[in-house]
């Protein structure tokens, strides 16, 4: 069997383009035929049956053109454990066009990517519903208005299943009291209480209860049982033999026409009340994204014609002139054009102390203007502001699948119809060899192993750990991409540096003006005068140097450079040269045991340069680029959690390892051109280590794509979104020692998760089939199970929460 799809793709201009993804399309497996259409820009391909087109489309990217694929985030209602998340990408995976399709149980949202050449938005939405489930457009109403009518509905639910249920469990214990049964026996005989049980359990098990018929007939017509199964089956099978009891009881053996009811309102109630509890539990988890969200401005003040007109921020575009009054939130991104404030920039930076803001200075949407007005132009708006950058890539992380998630949805995905098969040995192992009256032991064994072996916990044990971990490296300007990123940093074991814009500040500064002869601050404006006539970095910040100090720059006259050596010019009468030792020799000027001080200089990874003032030397100069703060604290602590760490660098060997002395890196790999750096990085790998590589996020792109794991550094705005998997806003290296160890508590979390739900299902399902009963005369009631059935789902979900107490492991400002 064969499938056809057609995959529209732009920047085919010739035959040869045809002729060049023709051939990179027949090169991938499951390919059988390729027809490339110029005219139309599509490509229709034949795969064989079930083939993902993802290759396709990889295979297109490759050969230089642009396949359209479109992404869409669609909200599902009615998913409640781990089989209804693989039942529902399943359904969606077997439709032609799809290249990818992630279900996320805890948001309760499928991520899709497709080709819209090949299938359409709608017929993705007509096969959820047609596996049982009701997916939303994004435009039907806001994700925190469903959650909300979700949550109201479950109470209600809850609330009336418990004033039905109370009297149910009240008469059922009052008939198995002695001290009550009198008094109960007195008023009614016994089968008139077991006609009210019927009435009152009645609303409970079909209004109350009627999620899990709706799923769970939807999940057996489609051949593919779940949670709903489990409960609709189990609530349904106490329900209904009580009613055969009451009504037919001649129909059971002796003793065992007993009454159920109380069982199967109670199943319904707990079960209810449970979901409640994980509804509140899950709205917790997303609070990192609604306090993001809370972030934004709902209105701009926008300068048309003249005039200041407030107007919702949907409707502020690019160009717009936006006026932000002290104390009001930046409602956009955009360049300031007018005035002077200061602008608390702590949401992007973490930094606490404000930052001044003047003409052509970026402002940043969701910031905090002080105490200046300012009136800017808006460059970013709607989806494309940082912010709204920063809430997509944690919303992105939070749906993605790490490994060990797709392991467990391959688990229940088969579980659920063991558990079934064991129910069913279940009852018929004690039908036939059980004590009397075995119909009633049977009955409620197999109730028991079909309540207490719910697979909800396995569905919450991985999603609910990721949203809270991702949450909270957002909260310390830590923003995970990918959800995988979490679990794969856990199990790197070594950390590869970029110096330059890494470890240390990207720029020269300078860090040494040592004056021989004259006054500190005349040289060094003599020298900054000069150098402020050249382009070089050096120059650049020896200049910037001196204004940092408040020193007014001279003019110069007689202004020489000679390339190589130095300059020389004339300041204030006096005669000016700068450069190195060779300029200085060629000069006929004795440098002496300044000499030796420049040296010491330079096996601190510092240039040396010389200055003399009518032909006496007066300083030494040392510009060099000073590491950052905190990367020797960072380094330290990465050792000592255990890992290697490497820097990797384009500069020669000595100054590398100056640098590496001052950090406290022993493994060095200098003078790699930026080229080079993804093949060092692999050869790290072959070596069998998963690596970590931390750089700038642009210049180091093919690097963090090549590592097991990205890890850019970004600063302020210029955050590289798209460069690497893990991304550091606040440009601080003791970034990666909080990352590593929020990354290791996460998986831990979902391990210790996956034991509980896993090593629950293990040892209980046993004990509700009745092996303890020999041995011990002990066995489960249906009630304790459905109760244990929810506790294993809350615990699961507590202990996710737990990550919000983590604390940052660094020093790093916060």
């Amino acid at each position: 069997m064969t499938e056809r799809v057609d995959i529209s793709i732009r920047g085919m201009s010739c035959a040869s383009c045809v002729g060049r993804v023709e051939r990179a399309l027949k090169k991938q497996s499951g390919v059988t035929d390729v027809q490339v259409n110029l005219a139309t820009e599509k490509a229709t391909v034949t795969f064989e049956a079930h083939a993902n087109p993802s290759q396709a489309v990889h295979a297109v990217e490759e050969a230089g053109y642009q396949p359209v694929v479109e992404t869409a985030e669609i909200p599902i209602i009615g998913m409640t454990c781990g089989s209804c998340v693989s039942r529902v990408e399943r359904t969606i995976e077997k439709l032609p066009g799809i290249v990818q399709a992630s279900v996320n149980l805890t948001t309760q949202k499928a991520f899709v990517r497709f080709l819209p050449a090949a299938v359409t938005l709608p017929r993705i939405h007509h096969a959820i519903r047609d596996a049982g489930y009701e997916p939303q457009d994004q435009g039907e109403s806001t994700q925190t208005e469903r959650e909300d009518q979700e949550g109201v509905q479950l109470r209600n639910k809850v609330l009336i299943a418990a004033a039905f249920t109370i009297p149910v469990v009240f008469i059922a214990m009052g008939k198995m009291i002695p001290a009550l049964e009198a008094i109960f026996t007195s008023i009614m005989p016994h089968r008139g209480w077991m006609g009210i049980e019927w009435l009152l359990t009645t609303p409970v098990q079909f209004y109350a209860g009627a999620r899990f018929y709706r799923a769970g007939f939807a999940e057996l017509r489609h051949a593919n049982p779940g949670m709903n199964s489990l409960v609709m089956i189990g609530s349904s099978a106490a329900y209904f033999y009580s009613m055969a009891a009451l009504l037919i009881p001649g129909f059971f053996p002796a003793g065992t026409a007993g009454s159920y009811f109380e069982a199967a309102a109670v199943i319904v109630t707990l079960i209810l009340l449970g979901r409640h509890f994980e509804h509140v539990a899950k709205g917790r988890t997303s609070e990192a994204i609604k306090k993001l969200l809370q972030l934004q401005a709902k209105t701009a003040r926008v300068i048309r014609n003249g005039d200041t007109v407030e107007v919702p921020i949907e409707a502020v575009v690019p160009g717009d002139r936006i006026l932000a009054r002290p104390g009001e939130r930046i409602p956009v991104d955009g360049i300031v054009e007018e005035g002077h404030s200061y602008v608390d920039e702590s949401m992007i930076s973490g930094e606490p102390v404000p930052v001044a803001k003047q003409m052509d200075n970026e402002v940043v949407g969701g910031t905090i203007n002080k105490n200046g007005a300012l009136t800017f132009r808006a460059t970013r708006v709607g989806a494309d502001t940082v912010l709204s950058q920063i809430v997509k890539m944690v919303e992105s992380a939070q749906a993605e699948k790490p490994p060990i998630q797709k392991l467990a949805d391959k688990i229940a995905g088969i579980f659920v119809p063991i558990v079934l098969l064991i129910a069913a040995i279940t009852f018929t192992v004690w039908l036939g060899f059980g004590p009397a009256p075995a119909l009633a032991f049977a009955f409620v064994t197999t109730v028991s192993v079909l309540l207490i072996a719910c697979p909800c916990a396995m569905g919450l044990a991985t999603p609910t750990a990721i949203m809270v971990g991702t949450g909270k490296g957002a909260e310390m300007g830590v923003l995970f991409r990918k959800g995988a990123a979490l679990e794969t940093l856990a199990r790197v074991d070594t950390i590869v540096l970029d110096k330059t814009g890494t470890l240390t500040m990207g720029r020269p500064e300078l860090t040494d003006f040592v004056v021989l002869e004259g006054q500190e601050n005349e040289v060094l404006r003599w020298v900054a005068a000069v150098e402020a006539q050249s382009e070089h970095p050096i120059a650049e910040a020896i200049v910037r140097g001196a204004k940092d100090l408040g020193l007014d720059l001279p003019s110069i006259s007689r202004f020489q450079a000679e390339p190589g050596f130095g300059i020389e010019a004339e300041v204030d009468g006096h005669k000016l040269n700068v450069g190195a030792d060779r300029y200085m020799s060629r000069l006929g000027i004795d440098l002496g045991k300044a000499e030796e001080r420049a040296t010491a200089l330079a096996r601190e990874a510092k240039s040396p340069l010389y200055a003399a003032v009518d032909g006496r030397l007066a300083a030494v100069i040392a510009v060099a680029d000073p590491l950052k703060e905190g990367s020797v604290e960072a380094i330290a602590s990465l050792r000592a959690q255990g890992l290697d760490v490497a820097m990797l660098t384009g500069d020669n060997r000595a100054t590398a390892e100056a640098i590496a002395r001052q950090v406290g890196i022993q493994q060095v790999l200098a003078e790699v051109l930026p080229d080079q750096k993804a093949n060092e990085v692999k050869r790290l790998q072959t070596e069998g280590r998963n690596t970590a590589f931390v750089g700038d996020g642009i210049n180091d792109a093919p690097a963090l794509a090549q590592a097991d794991v990205g890890i850019a550094i970004g600063t302020g705005t210029d955050i590289a979104i798209e460069a690497g998997d893990v991304v550091l806003m606040r440009g601080d290296l003791r970034g990666i020692v909080n990352a590593t160890a929020l990354s290791k508590r996460t998986r831990k979390t979902i391990l210790s998760n996956f034991a509980w739900a896993y090593g629950y299902n293990v040892a209980l399902i046993p004990v509700a089939a009745g092996a303890l009963y020999p041995f011990t005369g002990f066995l489960l009631n249906p009630i304790l199970a459905a109760a244990a059935m929810s506790l294993s789902s809350i615990f699961v979900l507590t202990n996710s929460l737990r990550l919000r107490r983590f604390q940052p492991v660094s020093g790093e400002p916060s």
